[in-house]
């Protein structure tokens, strides 16, 4: 158990629901010119000023929205989850591996603010290199 108090701020991802991925990435790619990171057969990544711009289909009906998801980053994904349930924050899963990236897999989970506005949770996990 860790005794430091979690606290969430910096933003590492922020997704918007899309309805035709490929328009999509041709459109923030070729007309507004950002960098596509990688992507999925569902999803597109890109760089927007060293935040990601996640573009996705819904997966499910749980997770379609009009609005916009924001992704806060914590380094300790099952701590964060731990002390914000405490505090009586209701997740919607739990932490969860999203993608395995090959040096590093992505953790995340989501929860809902009092508007029903989408959040989650997200964590970077970085195998530890051999010496």
């Amino acid at each position: 158990m860790n005794d430091q108090t979690i606290r969430l701020g910096n933003i590492g991802q922020i997704a918007l629901p899309v309805r035709d991925i490929q328009k999509s990435i041709r459109f923030y790619r070729d007309l507004l010119g950002m960098t596509l990171l990688f992507q999925f057969p569902n999803m597109a990544f890109f760089d927007c000023g060293g935040i990601r711009l996640m573009l996705s289909l819904p997966e499910s009906e749980m997770y379609q929205n009009p609005g916009s998801v924001i992704y806060f980053k914590t380094e300790d994904i099952e701590e964060a989850f731990r002390q914000l349930s405490e505090k009586g924050v209701l997740f919607l899963d739990k932490p969860h591996r999203i993608a395995d990236m090959g040096d590093h897999e992505i953790w995340m989970t989501f929860f809902r603010d009092p508007d029903q506005n989408p959040l989650a949770l997200m964590s970077e996990v970085f195998r530890k290199q051999n010496p």
